[in-house]
């Protein structure tokens, strides 16, 4: 395991060293990590990692002629099966014999019906593991397959599984912007509060509207707001900044369809409508706290209404400012975008795979009533409908040129295909380091307990952020350590935990290597002394806050 180790240290390494030694972009980085990692690992652990994952049981012999086992998991009957011997984490699995099963009467055990060759002694420490044949001819082909091949594949099937979902999550957010959509929702937030409660109608105004639209937008959207508030009320400047920060920040690492979120949903097998459910519970609860936070420091310190770069922040005024002179959409059609896709896809989780009965609770209906609904609430067509409803939301308020919608449309899918490559690029790094059999290294976690494994994909996270600077690249590299072994169900907690454990860790700690603090202080005015007394605790407290809301679920829903 020692090698293991190394490998996984020299991943880590390559693309820390990658962005911030070399100033390589990140697609870049993580596709020679991935490649690096993929070369110095041999190839009979691709095929253990492969097998192991899912594809094997393992059993054990009940009585001394070995006709009878027990197994930890269900095994296939009155077919031909693979034995194999396993001598511990990082060593050759060695195929013994084929065998064929039958269920005994009694409990969880089978009973031996064929066996074509001999049981080998076991020696102390060894066990006997069965695999499918066609799960075997997987693994040894895997194993046969080039690193770039390998590699390849990796990126290939990511994009498959994330380029549309992002792409339709990219139009959705240009969209809201163009449209007046998302001036509606800041504005109809602030008109139900009222200026006393204007900080929290920033942090939910953040938090919605960072789920389609990418922070640094929302909040180059929303600081003019802030600035103009002040400008009426001549005071709290620094916490109207803090409020747009606290909210937008979870939502960015924590709710699908934002890229870092949608991508280790998949990487843990995790839902989108459990993603999205559990990403917004944590995340507004973190949310709280950084507020909190906020209005604490502000009682404490004042932060002058600054325009460092002069024209950028009165031109982002004023065309703040001038959207009441324009039509904007009203609120329903405003939050259509976002809830459409969100309310498809809860529904979509709602069927049942077998009798195609929607059920929800004790809810059920039958599967003729419902059955045209089933594919409008497939994730990909659903953000595509969202995408549709954003689409004619603009086009009936503001009439935009075809010129003027085709360069939004151009830019979307262009700010897209980057996200798409990032995180293709990460999926791929993961799937490198988990064929090095890392799920086996990480159970070595004392006990391999869900509190260990929570808080250790936790630390990942902190680590890759704090050096390197971006969060979904923090993201990205966490899924792909502790992927192989949270699906696996080797550490014994809910996969939706984990996902947002790396999520919540992926917030601290945000300084100078950051372009999104360098953005908030920028663009709000700061000097980077001040957002580092300012906005690197507030994110790393909101950060350390979820964790440890993420921790109580585990304790008080470990079965959810």
């Amino acid at each position: 395991m020692t090698i293991t180790l190394l490998v996984l240290l020299t991943g880590l390494m390559t693309v820390v060293g990658g962005i911030i030694l070399l100033r390589l972009p990140a697609f870049v980085a993580l596709i020679l990590a991935a490649v690096f990692v993929g070369t110095l690992t041999s190839s009979h652990l691709v095929r253990r990692s492969k097998l192991t994952s899912k594809a094997v049981v393992r059993v054990g012999f009940t009585d001394d002629t070995r006709q009878r086992i027990t197994a930890d998991r269900p095994l296939p009957v009155n077919e031909t099966l693979i034995l194999m011997l396993d001598a511990g984490p990082g060593t050759p699995l060695t195929d013994v014999a084929s065998i064929t099963l039958e269920r005994a009467e009694e409990g969880a055990e089978y009973t031996v019906s064929r066996l074509d060759g001999e049981f080998p002694a076991q020696p102390s420490g060894k066990e006997f593991l069965i695999a499918r044949p066609a799960d075997v001819q997987v693994a040894d082909q895997l194993a046969k397959q080039s690193v770039m091949s390998r590699v390849s594949a990796a990126l290939g099937s990511s994009c498959s599984d994330l380029a549309i979902m992002i792409a339709a999550a990219s139009i959705i957010g240009t969209c809201l912007l163009k449209s007046g959509s998302a001036d509606r929702i800041v504005q109809s937030s602030l008109k139900a509060t009222g200026v006393r409660g204007a900080p929290l109608a920033f942090a939910v105004s953040g938090f919605v509207l960072s789920t389609p639209v990418f922070f640094d937008t929302v909040f180059l959207l929303m600081v003019p707001l802030a600035a103009s508030l002040y400008r009426r009320t001549k005071r709290d400047y620094l916490l109207y900044v803090l409020a747009v920060v606290t909210g937008g920040t979870m939502a960015h690492s924590l709710v699908p369809p934002t890229p870092g979120p949608l991508l280790i949903a998949a990487e843990f097998d995790v839902s989108i409508t459990s993603m999205v459910i559990g990403g917004s519970i944590i995340g507004l609860l973190a949310s709280a706290v950084g507020l909190t936070f906020a209005y604490w420091i502000n009682g404490r310190c004042v932060l002058p209404l600054r325009s460092p770069d002069g024209e950028g922040q009165s031109e982002s005024i004023e065309s703040s400012e001038s959207s009441g002179d324009r039509r904007l959409p009203s609120l329903g059609v405003a939050l259509i975008p976002i809830l459409l896709p969100l309310v498809l896809i809860t529904i979509g989780s709602g069927y049942d795979k077998e009798t195609g009965d929607w059920i929800m609770s004790t809810f059920r209906i039958p599967a003729g009533t419902v059955a045209w609904l089933r594919p409008f609430c497939e994730k990909n067509v659903a953000l595509m409908l969202g995408a549709a409803a954003a689409i004619l939301a603009w086009v009936t308020t503001s009439t935009p040129g075809r010129e003027s919608f085709g360069n939004a449309m151009r830019h979307s899918v262009t700010s897209a295909g980057t996200i798409i490559l990032v995180t293709s690029a990460g999926k791929a790094f993961g799937q490198m380091m988990q064929q090095t059999s890392v799920a086996e290294l990480l159970q070595q976690i004392p006990a391999s307990s869900p509190d260990a494994i929570v808080v250790a994909a936790f630390l990942v996270a902190v680590a890759v952020r704090t050096a390197q600077g971006s969060a979904t690249v923090a993201m990205l590299t966490a899924a792909g350590v502790f992927g192989s072994l949270v699906t696996s169900g080797q550490a014994g907690v809910n996969p939706l935990y984990v996902a947002l454990a790396i999520g919540c860790g992926s917030k601290p700690i945000s300084w100078m290597n950051d372009s999104g603090f360098l953005l908030i202080t920028r663009m709000s005015g700061m000097t980077e002394s001040e957002g580092l007394r300012y906005v690197s605790p507030m994110t790393a407290i909101e950060g350390v806050a979820g964790l440890i809301f993420v921790l109580i679920g585990v304790h008080l829903f470990p079965m959810l």
